[in-house]
């Protein structure tokens, strides 16, 4: 009896902080679902409904169901599906801008990680190659309108060395415009990436590279069999992210060229279109471009997820074969 009131006692004297884990991350999903899951059903809802507004006359609500899809697919009186070619516009100016800025983050990490060369320094490189994230896009979408206007500094230098007359336009050519804002985005991200690169590298065990290195690796060999299968989850992450990034695309095309997208709408982004409803008051195809946006992104987010992370499953399925387990 005196052992049982002991346990008892030691019961009650003892404190449960697993409820305060819950506490702490129950303002994250109340914000999730209130701020985040909320408003996406309600994206879905209103896309099934006519809702607009011409001149002083509200239409709608009407229940329409999948109409407002359907026009959207429609081939208008000129011939074209606006949503495709803004998605394409969208997809090859996220490709302008995406190679390079991997392809330069993953070069820098790889060099200030890189025991061999051992840079001094990294902290102010660090901060100057993050500086350009820190600008507007806004701002830095200004900035290069300023700069490659009719009577800007690149427009009277290329004049004055006799490349362009002064009837030369920028923002009459598709791939100078385009040009202008894959640059713009790869300004503004590289940095970003690399620095979340370089802290995946910085996380892989230095005794690799070393045995590698002893074992007559060279650069190339290093970096393809042991930093890029291994730095692959924190790649596979930054591409993801970008990628989203990049379908909602909306800032920079809008600035530079006045949300009219410029020359013929060849850089009119999807979200560009989306916006254009919403001006408008047509909440009904505004919504059924978000639930597109939303589908595309899903769908994108998970073939590039499945495409590379498909080589960390035939090893686990080989080890699992080696211990004599039944792999289905």
């Amino acid at each position: 009896m005196e052992k049982k009131s002991r346990t008892v006692k030691r019961r009650r004297s003892g404190v449960s902080y697993a409820k305060w884990g819950y506490i702490f991350i129950a303002p994250f999903f109340l914000a999730y679902f209130f701020f985040t899951l909320v408003p996406q059903f309600l994206t879905i809802y209103n896309s099934l409904f006519e809702n607009y507004r011409v001149g002083l006359t509200q239409v709608g609500p009407n229940w329409v169901g999948l109409d407002n899809y359907v026009a959207l697919f429609t081939p208008e009186a000129d011939g074209l599906v606006r949503i495709l070619k803004y998605s394409s516009n969208t997809a090859i100016l996220w490709v302008l801008g995406a190679v390079p800025q991997f392809v330069i983050a993953l070069l820098l990490a790889v060099i200030f990680t890189s025991y061999r060369l051992n840079i001094k320094g990294q902290g102010f490189f660090k901060t100057v190659i993050y500086m350009p994230n820190l600008i507007m896009a806004a701002a830095f979408s200004m900035l290069f309108y300023t700069l490659f206007s009719n009577v800007g500094p690149i427009q009277i230098m290329l004049e004055n060395a006799g490349i362009v007359d002064h009837s030369f336009d920028f923002f009459s050519f598709r791939i100078t415009v385009r040009g202008m804002i894959a640059l713009m985005n790869f300004l503004m991200w590289f940095g970003n990436t690399t620095i979340v690169l370089m802290a995946g590298i910085m996380g892989i065990d230095q005794s690799l590279f070393e045995s590698a290195t002893i074992d007559g690796a060279n650069t190339i060999q290093v970096f393809f069999r042991i930093t890029m299968p291994l730095l692959m989850p924190i790649f596979v992450y930054c591409l993801i992210t970008a990628m989203i990034g990049g379908i909602q695309m909306f800032d920079v095309p809008q600035v530079l060229t006045n949300g009219r997208g410029e020359p013929n709408e060849m850089t009119r982004t999807l979200v560009m279109y989306l916006n254009g409803y919403l001006r408008n008051k047509n909440y009904g195809m505004a919504g059924a471009i978000s639930v597109i946006i939303f589908v595309i992104t899903g769908i994108l987010g998970g073939i590039v997820y499945k495409m590379l992370s498909a080589q960390y499953k035939e090893p686990k399925r080989h080890r699992d074969r080696g211990k004599g387990g039944n792999v289905q």
